[in-house]
């Protein structure tokens, strides 16, 4: 057994949680700027930004949903003790 669950993530799934945990925190910075100063543009790409960011962890939990089906297939069709 692992001690850190994160060990046992696939590197696509890290990755893809990586870029939108990135990206969301841009859209964050982008819409706090964008309502300091009042520059509604900024603050409208900002939220564009977040929810490309949401759905982009959408997507890691889709890969993480397809690399939980595969291992558990793996291990229904793995010779047992």
């Amino acid at each position: 057994m692992l001690s850190i669950p994160w060990d046992a993530l696939s590197p696509l799934y890290k990755l893809i949680v990586g870029i939108s945990m990135g990206v969301s925190a841009i859209g964050i910075v982008l819409a706090i700027v964008g309502a300091n100063t009042g520059t509604m543009p900024l603050l409208y790409t900002a939220v564009g930004i977040i929810i490309v960011g949401v759905l982009l962890h959408v997507g890691g939990l889709v890969v993480r949903g397809r690399d939980a089906r595969a291992y558990r297939l793996a291990q229904e069709n793995s010779p047992r003790r």
